[in-house]
């Protein structure tokens, strides 16, 4: 048996939730799924924005956020960092983690890599050689989105 309240997140908001409910910027545990040898897959929703409010993400905002997110969480959680997906409602992503579902690791390691965000250069893998759709990414609208779900920091276990 998982102990999400140990783990850190709402017991109450574990799983899937109305989403006329649900508040953004915000990080949620979706799932929770143990395998036979013990590992447990854990499922995170970065929710962006607020979904059916009539604001969404852009495909250039939902593809550079998401290359930032796939080389910082791959940095910071190389043993556990299973995949990262984008929410096709354009409000959010999906963050897959082997063995890692503690609410204060995992917010930590996203508010290191939204600051980072704040410095880069450019945006991770924006190539040709590393992107089926390298010139669809913009450093500027990234950040921007960085700044929007940093601000909400002290908000994002509050999910509804």
């Amino acid at each position: 048996m998982i102990d999400f309240q140990t783990l850190g997140w709402d017991v109450r908001t574990v799983g899937e939730l109305d989403h006329r409910l649900l508040k953004a910027p915000r990080v949620k545990l979706r799932s929770a799924n143990p395998g036979p040898n013990g590992d447990i897959v854990y499922c995170v929703d970065l929710r962006v924005n607020k979904p059916n409010a009539g604001q969404y993400l852009t495909s250039t905002e939902l593809h550079s956020v998401e290359h930032f997110l796939l080389e910082g969480l791959q940095r910071y959680l190389p043993k556990n960092f299973l995949s990262i997906g984008i929410m096709g409602c354009q409000t959010g992503f999906y963050i897959v983690l082997l063995n890692e579902g503690r609410a204060e690791v995992i917010c930590n390691v996203l508010e290191n890599i939204l600051q980072d965000m704040q410095t880069a250069t450019e945006v991770p893998y924006a190539n040709i050689e590393q992107c089926g759709n390298y010139q669809n990414h913009s450093l500027e609208q990234a950040q921007a989105v960085a700044r929007r779900i940093l601000a909400a920091r002290t908000e994002w276990l509050d999910i509804v």
